[in-house]
């Protein structure tokens, strides 16, 4: 099969090869997948770049996220799959041979159904950024009847919180953005009211629009850089679920705060979640995906060969969405 890998942390056009490899046989349990998309996160350039993240195996084919059809099943997996459309997630967690390539094989758990109508290039945005916006929503519970606020919805994770937010029955989905395509994008989604952070006190609307009590749940893009925002904005028994602090890595919080209105604040990374979590949270976006048309945002294509570049252009930031490799296309 066709592959890009990488045997040596660095910068993308420097350490991504492409290339011929053995194409792999399903494991017991497993699956095997003819990929159509792989998507390039922000995760998959750390662990290839190095930052915070060691060499996991002398040969890594990198990216997580992808879809396409299982074409082989292991032993103890219903031969019935064979021919089924699925997206997956975690294909280059703990292995060393990611969706960067013609074919990957998953446990069976790690693919699912893609439903006809969804592409495989949208079916390859859903893994990380549905999974994670799903765990940030839901790990505490139902979000009907009750009001949210999303960090970022114009962004990768907050589109599909703000999406998943109003699928879930939420009576109120606030979201922030910083004005152009990313408030277009978030209001599209569905948000109730994009806040520009950069122009308003989204404290301040958030109080205004809850009639002062704060909204119950909020998904946290920066919660270190946020903290003045989400500590003031969250109700009494709310809770705040972060994804990323990268400008604050280690922020100070105004615990006695939040301890007296009762305020659960809650790390979530995907790999580490729960089995049962991340089970409900693939049976849920299926659900989800079902029930109507929805908003997945390609930022970008590029063959198998483009790899690097695909790599290069999410470490460039100010994408629109995700940006996705796609194996069967040559060039």
């Amino acid at each position: 099969m066709r592959a890009v890998w990488y045997t040596r942390q660095g910068p993308p056009a420097e350490v991504l090869e492409l290339g011929e490899r053995p194409a792999p046989e399903p494991a017991a349990g497993e699956v095997r997948v003819r990929l159509f998309a792989s998507a390039v996160n922000p995760s998959d350039c750390n662990r290839r770049a190095g930052r915070n993240h060691v060499m996991e195996f002398s040969l890594v084919i990198p990216n997580s996220d992808g879809a396409g059809v299982v074409d082989a099943v292991g032993e103890g997996v219903d031969p019935g799959r064979i021919g089924q459309r699925v997206w997956l997630y975690n294909a280059q967690r703990g292995r060393p041979f990611g969706t960067a390539a013609e074919f990957t094989c998953v446990p069976a758990d790690l693919a699912t159904e893609l439903p006809e109508g969804v592409t495989f290039e949208e079916g390859a945005c859903l893994g990380i950024p549905a999974m994670t916006a799903h765990r940030c929503l839901f790990a505490d519970g139902q979000v009907e009847g009750l009001s949210v606020l999303v960090s970022g919805g114009g962004g990768a994770v907050g589109n599909y919180a703000v999406q998943l937010a109003k699928w879930g029955g939420a009576a109120l989905v606030l979201a922030t953005a910083s004005g152009g395509w990313k408030s277009a994008d978030a209001a599209a989604a569905g948000a109730d009211r994009v806040i520009d952070h950069r122009r308003e006190d989204v404290a301040r609307v958030a109080l205004e629009m809850t009639g002062g009590r704060g909204v119950d749940r909020v998904v946290e893009v920066e919660f270190g850089g946020n903290v003045a925002i989400w500590s003031q904005a969250v109700a009494r028994n709310g809770a705040v679920a972060a994804y990323a602090s990268a400008a604050e890595p280690q922020p100070r919080i105004p615990f006695a705060a939040l301890m007296r209105r009762n305020v659960t604040l809650r790390g979530v990374l995907l790999n580490s979640a729960p089995i049962a979590a991340r089970r409900q949270a693939q049976a849920d976006i299926l659900a989800w995906l079902r029930g109507g048309r929805r908003l997945h945002r390609i930022a970008g294509r590029f063959p198998l060969a483009g790899t690097a570049a695909a790599h290069a252009m999410v470490e460039a930031g100010g994408k629109r969405g995700t940006v996705v490799v796609l194996p069967a296309a040559r060039g």
